[in-house]
């Protein structure tokens, strides 16, 4: 039997190299298209939403997220703490965004650090069930898990375009399954949603 990880290995190769390959005019307007379902985003006005800063050619959730702030959301984005954990800080439009490794970038230790309540997740791959290929660090991972253990209800929405969607991921142990995928073509909830 193959390893999981391994497949997932080769799993994210396949569906980043299919996103690399996709127009930047195309990845523009499904960023815009995003920022358009906010309102389809059940939330109430001081639900703390955890976002991330793109990198590569990831889906650019920046005008999504400052559309949830306008239905009254309080803005976060992870900052890595060490090499296997990470936390989230409150952005706020006078926040000083400082290097956070991995070609990305997150407010400083100045920042209150706060508990999501939805957090947008990125990933390279997904399948219908909700189950995700993350980048290999296991990061959200473990802050789920930590999350969740610590009693928080969270709501997960993967992010990603159609063409990162696969017919299966291996599940492992450590997965966590997400709520709902939001791509160009609309929010998707998962067979996980049910769960």
């Amino acid at each position: 039997m193959t390893d999981p990880s391994s497949i997932k290995k080769q799993l994210r190769l396949t569906a980043l190299a299919k996103r690399d390959a996709l127009d930047v005019q195309y990845r523009i307007e499904a960023a815009l298209r995003l920022a358009e379902t906010a309102e389809k985003i059940a939330m109430q006005p001081g639900t703390v939403v955890s976002g991330f800063w793109p990198i590569r050619s990831e889906m650019d959730i920046r005008p999504l997220m400052f559309a949830l702030r306008a239905k009254g959301g309080r803005l976060c984005l992870p900052a890595i703490i060490d090499r296997e954990t990470i936390e989230f800080r409150e952005l706020l439009r006078e926040t000083a965004m400082i290097d956070m490794g991995f070609g990305t970038v997150g407010p400083g230790p100045e920042a209150d650090v706060l508990q999501p309540d939805l957090m947008l997740v990125p990933l390279a791959a997904f399948d219908d069930r909700g189950h995700r290929v993350g980048y290999g660090g296991g990061y959200y991972d473990r802050a789920i898990a930590r999350l969740r253990a610590d009693g928080r209800g969270l709501r997960l929405i993967g992010i990603a375009f159609d063409c990162q969607r696969i017919e299966r991921v291996p599940d492992e142990a450590h997965d966590q399954p997400l709520d709902a995928i939001l791509t160009e073509s609309g929010l998707h909830a998962t067979s996980s949603s049910y769960r």
